[in-house]
């Protein structure tokens, strides 16, 4: 299945934070964040770590922050990391992108990803 496929395939299967679950919380999603903060910054021209920084992700395109080395596979994906494509990814990367050399094996739980994303939303100027 390619990605564009699996992301469809998530909506169509309720996955995505759009299928009317309860809203997405922000403040709570920072507190996930703390899964994430040992290998992604989020402040506006901090360098990256492991992982590249995440301010202003949402929206963006994947393999696109610049001064960070990403995989092959992240360059080639052609992805937009909007709230559906991000939900995806976040629940377990490796799915999405095979080759990605990202190790988090995932968020399983979805209101998780939903207010981790709704934070990542706020990370814009």
């Amino acid at each position: 299945m390619n990605l564009r496929a699996l992301v469809l395939a998530a909506a169509a299967t309720g996955t995505m934070l759009s299928s009317g679950a309860t809203a997405a919380d922000a403040k709570k999603g920072k507190k996930v964040y703390r899964k994430c903060v040992a290998c992604h910054s989020i402040k506006k021209g901090a360098p990256h770590k492991i992982g590249p920084n995440l301010f202003g992700i949402v929206g963006s395109p994947s393999g696109n922050a610049l001064g960070y080395t990403y995989s092959k596979a992240m360059k080639m994906a052609n992805l937009t990391w909007d709230e559906a494509t991000l939900d995806v990814f976040i629940k377990k990367p490796k799915k999405l992108i095979k080759k990605t050399k990202m190790s988090f094996a995932g968020i399983r739980k979805h209101d998780q990803r939903a207010n981790l994303i709704a934070y990542l939303k706020t990370l814009t100027d």
